[in-house]
């Protein structure tokens, strides 16, 4: 998540369901990068030793973590990634958890300028409303992938830091959080630094639980995308036609929008007539089990990808959430 990531964690619920392995058994015990990292956190932030050499002998090192975080579901192709978020069931969720929780998707729309429908896809395609936030402790797992998973082991130790610095913020006991594989949390699926960054408070009572209050949960969202500069009003992304072979050029990895609308027309983009031609778009090319589509991505979908760094992760949420607000105002 959440996201949140600075680079894409894979959908992190997806393997957070798996059973346990019995491997799961390794510990943190004579481990020269722990000792130095709970050193720093004693130097920097004042933090117990003692209580932080308890939490690591009493973690373990999960190898299924290793083996999940290997395997993003971003690697699939559109055609196969899409049919795992926008479903029937999926949207039948949202349509239940929208009508539940009406009254403070409201207030975050009201206050924050993101729509009800992408606020309730984000927390769909996270956790399924919830029902599969994680079973691993969150603790364990920062720790397994700062200490066992070097490609990314810089981040994860960050996260880690930022973890032990929000649990002792809230008052949490920190071996009590459970997450995804990736140490992403609640319902929304937030890491522990946008945790500190982005989750609020929404419904007064003094604490920002995003495990068990939807409210919370909802506003949290909403501040999230308010903070990485959605633009209420403005549009997502459009599907459009290409003709030619110049399109080709707007091809690139980057997932920030930088072509005028005149470049879109010159290299062979049709657009919408009613696309503001003062807005910059990206163009997509989603593979599919026939010819490809291509979509026009605008700034608010690039907004989505800062929850997760995936076209294909910000195109389900944008999907899921119309399929969900079509059949929401049907009722």
């Amino acid at each position: 998540m959440n996201l949140i990531r600075i680079f894409s964690l894979g959908l992190l619920f997806i393997f957070s369901v798996a059973p346990l392995s019995a491997a799961d058994t390794k510990g943190f015990t004579n481990n020269k990068k722990v000792d130095a990292f709970i050193s720093d956190m004693v130097k920097k932030h004042r933090f117990d030793k003692k209580a932080l050499q308890q939490l690591f002998a009493e973690a373990k090192l999960y190898d299924s973590i290793l083996e999940a975080i290997s395997r993003p579901a971003e690697g699939k192709p559109w055609h196969e990634y899409r049919p795992i978020f926008v479903t029937p069931t999926r949207t039948q969720g949202g349509i239940a958890f929208w009508k539940k929780n009406a009254d403070a998707l409201n207030r975050a729309e009201e206050k924050y300028g993101v729509p009800k429908e992408i606020i309730v896809a984000i927390i769909g395609v996270e956790t399924r409303y919830g029902k599969h936030a994680g079973r691993y402790p969150v603790f364990d797992a920062l720790a397994t992938l700062a200490f066992a998973y070097p490609p990314r082991a810089k981040f994860f130790k960050s996260e880690l830091e930022h973890f032990l610095l929000m649990t002792r913020e809230e008052k949490i006991e920190p071996k009590e959080l459970l997450g995804s594989y990736a140490g992403a949390m609640g319902l929304p699926q937030f890491i522990s630094s946008s945790f500190r960054s982005y989750a609020v408070d929404f419904d007064g009572d003094g604490k920002r639980d995003l495990w068990n209050n939807p409210t919370d949960a909802i506003g949290s969202v909403a501040n999230y995308f308010r903070k990485h500069r959605w633009k209420t009003g403005q549009p997502v992304t459009h599907k459009v036609q290409v003709h030619g072979q110049r399109h080709k050029n707007l091809i690139t990895k980057s997932l920030k929008p930088s072509h005028t609308h005149d470049d879109l027309l010159n290299n062979g983009v049709i657009l919408p007539g009613s696309v503001d031609e003062k807005l910059l778009g990206k163009l997509l090319k989603l593979k599919t089990t026939s010819e490809p589509e291509y979509w026009v991505a605008w700034n608010n979908f690039y907004v989505i990808t800062r929850y997760n760094r995936s076209a294909l992760y910000s195109m389900a949420v944008y999907q899921l959430s119309q399929k969900i607000k079509q059949d929401y105002l049907k009722l």
